[in-house]
C-alpha cells in the first residue's frame, strides 16, 4: 500500500501539474502570434474549453506572463517572460556557437546543441544547413534520449551508475518502426557508441531522418552533444564525411572547454 501511494501522485498534486502542462501549451501557441490570439482561437490551439483558457489567461495576466486581449489586440506574451529569459543563460551555447556555424557551413547540413533533461535531450541552439532539403527542429523540442542520435551519445558519456538510476523512470517507448525499445539492446549500442566515439540516428525518431552526434563535457561536468542530422537519402553517402567532420571539430571544442 505504501508502495502504491508514493507512485501515485495525490489529486491535488495531479491537478497541479495538469495546470502547469496546459499553461505551459497556451505559451507556446502564443510563441509564434506576436499580434495576439483570441481566446476562441486559443480554445481550439490548445485544445481546452473557452472558460478554461479564460482562467489560464486571467492567472498568467496577473504574473505578467500574458497580456489579456484588448480592444486592439488579442492575448500575446508578456513582459515578465523577458525577464526570464534575460536571466537564462546556456553558457555552453555562447562557447559552442562557432563551432556549430563552422560545422554547418562545411557540410551544408543543420547542425544541433542538445542539452539533457530527464529523460530526453532538449535543443538549446541550432544552425541550419544551407542544402535545399535539410533537417530542422527548433530551438526548445525535445527528443526522447533512446531514440535520437543527441540523446544517445549523452547516455553513452554518462557513467554506469547514472544510467542505471535513469533506466527507473525511462520508458523506451516506440517513436518509429526503427526505435530501440528494449534495454539490452539498447546498452549494447551504448556500448558500441562508447567504443567508437560517436551515435547514430537511423530514422529511429523521425522516418526519413538520419544522425550523427558526439557528446561533450563542459567544465561544470554538465553533458552536451553536438548533433547534424540530415535526409536518410543523403545521410546513406555522406555519414562518413559527416561523421570525420563533427568530430574534428567536437574535438577542438572539447579542446577549449577543457583549458
Amino acid at each position: 500500500m505504501i508502495e502504491n501511494e508514493e507512485e501515485t501522485p495525490p489529486t491535488s498534486e495531479r491537478q497541479g501539474i495538469q495546470v502547469i502542462a496546459r499553461a505551459a501549451a497556451l505559451l507556446r501557441a502564443l510563441r509564434h502570434r506576436p499580434e495576439g490570439m483570441t481566446l476562441g482561437e486559443l480554445s481550439k490551439a490548445i485544445s481546452l474549453p473557452r472558460s478554461t483558457v479564460q482562467r489560464l489567461v486571467d492567472a498568467l495576466d496577473n504574473e505578467g506572463f500574458v497580456l489579456a486581449a484588448s480592444a486592439t489586440s488579442g492575448v500575446r506574451l508578456g513582459p515578465s517572460l523577458l525577464a526570464l529569459a534575460a536571466a537564462t543563460r546556456f553558457h555552453i551555447a555562447e562557447v559552442a556557437r562557432k563551432t556549430l556555424e563552422s560545422l554547418a557551413k562545411e557540410t551544408g547540413e543543420t547542425v544541433d546543441l542538445s542539452l539533457m533533461d530527464q529523460s530526453k535531450v532538449v535543443f538549446i541552439d541550432q544552425v541550419a544547413g544551407t542544402h535545399r532539403l535539410t533537417a530542422v527542429s527548433a530551438v526548445g523540442v525535445s527528443f526522447p534520449l533512446h531514440s535520437s542520435a543527441n540523446g544517445k551519445a549523452i547516455l553513452a558519456a554518462m557513467e554506469d551508475a547514472d544510467i542505471a538510476r535513469l533506466r527507473t523512470r525511462m520508458k523506451l517507448q516506440p517513436v518509429t518502426s526503427n526505435t530501440i525499445t528494449r534495454w539490452d539492446d539498447l546498452l549494447a549500442e551504448i556500448a558500441e557508441i562508447r567504443q567508437r566515439g560517436y551515435a547514430f540516428d537511423r530514422e529511429e525518431n523521425s522516418l526519413g531522418i538520419c544522425a550523427v552526434a558526439v557528446a561533450l563535457h563542459n567544465p561544470a561536468g554538465e553533458i552536451a552533444s553536438i548533433s547534424i542530422p540530415a535526409p536518410a537519402q543523403r545521410f546513406a553517402t555522406t555519414q562518413d564525411d559527416l561523421t570525420k567532420s563533427l568530430l574534428k571539430h567536437v574535438s577542438r571544442l572539447q579542446d577549449t572547454l577543457s583549458r
